[in-house]
């Protein structure tokens, strides 16, 4: 997978580039009682706002420590490569979820609950610990399942279309100049 820094920024980009829209309509279906054209219509606002917080989060937070994570109970040299990455996988999920999910009490309780409808700010306050576990609760099991049999499949796959056929490209590169240089 991912060789070099800007694979890796590749890789997260992708994954971010699936996940948020998945979460933000999970997280706004919750919080509307259920999915409709209406979840939709006022979940488009947060996919940015929630893509940076995500992709920065990712970058520099989950991915550097879920690999950490994993290699301290993974072996990768005696377990299956699926194996680490699954491993990798749940540690990412651990980090993320809790952190986005932190993100969100805060768009959600706080900026619109507080700052557009009005709610109290001393009941976002007060209630904010409870709002966040409630909501790592709730999109745990939805991160950790969607993650290990859609998303992460998916990003793996789009990558290597992308990297096998450039790596291909540069192989021909590589093979008309040596040929050239002959």
């Amino acid at each position: 997978m991912p060789q070099t820094k800007f694979q890796r920024l590749m890789f997260a980009l992708i994954t971010v580039i699936i996940t948020v829209p998945c979460f933000v309509f999970y997280c706004s279906s919750y919080e509307a009682g259920g999915f409709n054209v209406e979840v939709i219509k006022n979940s488009l606002i947060f996919i940015p706002i929630e893509f940076v917080l995500a992709y920065l989060s990712e970058i520099f937070i989950g991915s550097p420590l879920s690999v950490k994570l994993a290699l301290k109970a993974i072996d990768p040299q005696k377990n299956d490569h699926m194996i680490v990455e699954t491993a990798i996988i749940c540690a990412t999920v651990g980090i993320m979820c809790p952190l986005m999910s932190f993100f969100a009490t805060i768009l959600y309780n706080g900026i619109i609950g507080v700052a557009i409808n009005g709610a109290p700010l001393n009941d976002f306050i007060i209630n904010f610990i409870p709002y966040w576990l409630q909501k790592v609760v709730l999109n745990f099991p939805f991160a950790l399942l969607s993650q290990l049999f859609f998303i992460q499949p998916l990003t793996r796959t789009i990558f290597r279309l992308i990297f096998e056929r450039s790596k291909s490209k540069n192989e021909e590169l590589e093979l008309e100049t040596e040929l050239n240089n002959i």
